[in-house]
């Protein structure tokens, strides 16, 4: 998905995750048992579960749950407890959690510290952690063939590994090369305990179409370096990929096409753009049509106003992101848009009243906020970032003349499709392309689950992966292109 950027605050998602003790709150002394309750980073909020528990001579240990990313297991590494105050040291995250005791000993209210940001931290006293269930996660046996494979990026000289999966019958089958959305992703785009490539793979193997998804670079198998790639990088390798594919016996390498979600609806068409021989049709799930820089801007506006941000946070904020994202364009690299950003972050974090200091969050310890300040700016200098904020993807979109599937959901607040599809379909039309639909799902939200309001606090609560009614588009119109 396209990187939120929503101001000074820096947004830490909490990995560090535990296991279960399942005392029950009755039964056990303070604070031994299971502590629950919400982390509020930014639009995002994160589920947390904290088990206590001590051994006979007193000594206390800890482990966390980030129970929305849907993973367990890392112990935390000190525990201290005096009186009704509990200190958790998390030294790998280089973070911390203070909490004190109500009364009765049911809630810990506290302050979650990462890299000197502070959020609130509330924790209720449960019997047992929550959990979220992920009911469209496909369980193996499959009723088709998955293979692991490695493919060759040349130009970049980097291996690449992915899962290709094929219906287990017949043979020169259609295909789609999976591209993620923005940010380090994994082949399945795992996010918040959701595996929506998989999700997707597996619904459109089973109707006859063939799917390789891979790691992007510098992720789980596939060797390179992430932090150093631009989305132009990604298209090389989501061309490597289908290189791989039209390698196969088994595949029609007349019928390979790709699908991009969010980035990797912006990466796509530069693939077909450059390979029209090659790139039979496009997908595009929550693909962006205006630049970089008017993306941001309008996704921080969306989020901020969902999230009960005040008109001033969301004034102060434009005004900033404003600020960085010119500071940005203007360095020839990383080094000096760090360095330049860095500057402009404090100068403007030092001109704000204390009104607006307020609003973002930054009153206190002056050397904390204006180290916040640096930390946010910095997420600017990036090379992907430079990229993405001078990329205009019309000139892109108007290059590509296969069959086109563009679909949003109506209540996507990352790629606005109000912003975003009337200028894919206008870059489409002229460039002479007349093979193309478009489609706006109600009630779905950037990762195409059915949502209520779209933020992204609600990505991991809700149970739901990917809408059927989206999977179903997707297959139906790629085996009509047959």
């Amino acid at each position: 998905m396209v990187r939120a950027c929503v101001g000074l605050v820096v947004i830490v998602l909490v990995t560090c995750l535990g296991t279960a003790f399942g005392q029950m709150p009755g039964q056990a002394k303070f604070p031994e048992g299971v502590w629950e309750g919400p982390l509020k980073v930014g639009p995002v909020e994160l589920l947390l579960a904290f088990h206590l528990s001590s051994d006979k001579d007193g000594a206390w240990k800890a482990t966390m749950d980030s129970i929305d990313q849907g993973a367990i297991g890392i112990p935390c590494e000190s525990v201290k407890v005096d009186g009704k105050k509990v200190t958790i040291e998390l030294g790998k995250l280089k973070a911390q959690f203070e909490g004190t005791s109500s009364s009765n000993n049911t809630v810990l209210k506290g302050t979650f510290t990462q890299r000197g940001v502070k959020f609130p931290l509330s924790l209720n006293r449960v019997e047992k952690a929550s959990t979220r269930k992920r009911p469209q996660t496909p369980k193996k046996p499959y009723p088709y063939a998955s293979e692991e494979v490695v493919f060759e990026n040349s130009r970049a000289g980097i291996k690449l590994a992915g899962t290709l999966t094929m219906p287990k019958e017949g043979g020169r089958f259609p295909a789609v090369v999976l591209v993620t959305g923005s940010g380090p992703q994994d082949r399945d785009e795992t996010l918040l305990g959701h595996k929506p490539f998989l999700v997707l793979a597996d619904h459109l193997t089973r109707k006859g179409i063939a799917v390789l998804r891979f790691d992007d670079r510098g992720v789980g198998k596939s060797k390179g370096d992430f932090n150093k790639a631009t989305s132009a990088d990604f298209a090389t390798d989501a061309f490597a990929a289908m290189q791989y594919l039209a390698s196969r016996k088994e595949i029609d390498s007349r019928c390979i096409g790709l699908a991009g979600h969010s980035e990797g609806g912006l990466v796509a068409p530069m693939v077909a753009a450059d390979h029209p021989d090659m790139v039979a049709f496009l997908v595009l799930l929550a693909g962006t049509g205006a630049k970089g820089d008017a993306i941001i801007q309008r996704q921080t506006q969306a989020i901020g106003k969902a999230s009960g941000a005040s008109p001033e946070w969301l004034a102060v904020s434009a005004r900033l992101q404003k600020l960085l994202m010119d500071t940005a364009r203007s360095q020839p690299d990383e080094a000096a848009a760090k360095k330049a950003l860095a500057g402009v972050a404090v100068a403007f974090a030092k001109k704000l009243n204390e009104s607006e200091k307020k609003a973002l969050e930054l009153e206190g310890d002056s050397d904390e906020g204006l180290k916040a300040s640096e930390e946010a700016a910095a997420t600017f200098a990036s090379p992907w970032m430079r990229f993405f904020l001078n990329h205009d993807p019309a000139p892109v979109l108007a290059r590509v003349k296969c069959p086109v599937l563009a679909v949003n959901g109506a209540l996507d607040l990352q790629v606005l499709p109000d912003q975003n599809m009337p200028l894919i379909e206008k870059a489409l039309k002229e460039g002479g392309n007349t093979r193309f639909e478009t489609k706006v799902f109600p009630g779905l939200n950037h990762l195409f689950q059915t949502a209520k309001t779209g933020k992204i606090s609600e990505y991991g609560q809700i149970e739901e992966t990917l809408a059927p009614e989206v999977m179903e588009t997707i297959a139906g119109w790629i085996l009509s292109l047959r």
